[in-house]
């Protein structure tokens, strides 16, 4: 008889979300609460969360939240930072002890400007220099690991339940406008704390409950273009696809879903609409190594909004809801309904039909 540990669990890991479309903040111990009636779909090896609009007084920095080995890894990274940003302020990231997180590694956050001379002299964007400083942290730096790069928010994760992990580093004294989360009950990669869920680059976070089956063939097109898999895990290939169809590729977040749960070519060559048939077929054609397969649900955040997606067969739950300007994502309809008892609107999504919920201009 197979024991506890021993049964593989496909349909596991849990995602949530909540966003106010009017830009209001609100505490990160919401996100946290909702991730207690789903504690069943992880197994303690991971959980973590990403909060928006959490850094108003530095809203015009990067934020790099990074994992050190050791004192002297924190040395040399420092170093090769201020070889093209100026720090503005380097603290470590407060945090609670506690007996159900274990193996910390020492958890810095670093606040930078790209020095312009550097952008002239290499002829970047800032974006693009901050995507390279961290692909050559985390390939070439061992112990160190720049998990969350974006400008006023934050990824925090760990090793651990994601309730634990949300009062190991003290949400409930952050707000933000929008909160993503995720427990993690891994099958096929090592749990460890930078292989822990969301996994960011710039503004852009990614939580998935699945499994990405078409792994390989999304790696080694995306690191035709620079980009590094270092992390162990399936999950961070999505993060670095979106960013290379939405920033490098100019690609909507329609569009861009369109690729990665693209919808099947009977279904393309049922539409009436020939621009739309042309373009799905323009994106399909173009794109194919992009296209994600397997069973998936993820939750896209980034700067101003969320974009949460099923796969085509939606073999993955996922439900939403909706109470005035506030909108709910979450793996069961329980974790909805402890953020907001009194949901007015719950559905559930179809398969590869994106819902994007976009902060009002000018709120955040």
């Amino acid at each position: 008889m197979r024991r506890e540990g021993e049964v593989r669990i496909p349909s596991g890991c849990a995602i949530a979300a909540v966003i106010s479309k009017a830009g209001r903040r609100f505490s990160g111990d919401v996100i946290v609460r909702a991730m207690e009636p789903m504690h069943d779909r992880s197994n303690g090896l991971g959980g973590g969360f990403a909060g928006y609009g959490i850094y108003p007084e530095y809203r015009d920095f990067y934020a790099l939240h990074v994992f050190f080995d050791c004192r002297d890894t924190r040395k040399t990274c420092e170093a090769l930072l201020r070889e093209s940003f100026e720090i503005v302020k380097g603290e470590i990231i407060p945090t609670r002890k506690m007996p159900e997180i274990t193996d910390e590694p020492i958890i810095w956050r670093y606040f930078v400007a790209p020095l312009k001379s550097v952008l002239a002299e290499l002829q970047l964007d800032e974006k693009e220099l901050v995507v390279r400083t961290v692909m050559k942290i985390n390939t070439g730096l061992r112990g160190a690991y720049v998990f969350s790069s974006g400008k006023n928010m934050g990824t925090f994760k760990a090793v651990g339940f994601p309730e634990d992990v949300g009062k190991y580093y003290r949400l409930e004294e952050y707000e933000g406008y929008s909160w993503t989360a995720h427990g993690r009950y891994p099958t096929n990669t090592p749990g460890w704390w930078g292989g822990a869920h969301p996994f960011t680059l710039l503004d852009y976070s990614v939580v998935h409950n699945g499994e990405i089956s078409s792994y390989d063939a999304n790696r080694r097109f995306i690191e035709m273009f620079g980009y590094k898999c270092t992390l162990q895990t399936d999950t961070e290939v999505i993060t670095y696809v979106l960013d290379y169809l939405i920033r490098r590729q100019g690609l909507t977040l329609t569009e861009a879903a369109n690729v990665i749960a693209a919808p099947f070519w009977s279904t393309i060559g049922e539409k009436t609409d020939e621009y739309e048939k042309k373009k799905l077929t323009y994106l399909r054609t173009v794109f194919p190594s992009l296209l994600i397969t397997g069973p998936f649900s993820i939750v896209l955040g980034f700067n101003g909004g969320i974009m949460a997606l099923n796969d085509r067969l939606k073999l993955r739950s996922m439900v939403a809801g909706e109470k005035g300007e506030t909108v709910y994502i979450a793996s069961e309809e329980a974790a909805i309904r402890v953020m907001e008892p009194d949901v007015e609107k719950v559905w559930s999504p179809a398969g590869g039909e994106p819902v994007t919920v976009l902060v009002k201009e000018g709120a955040f």
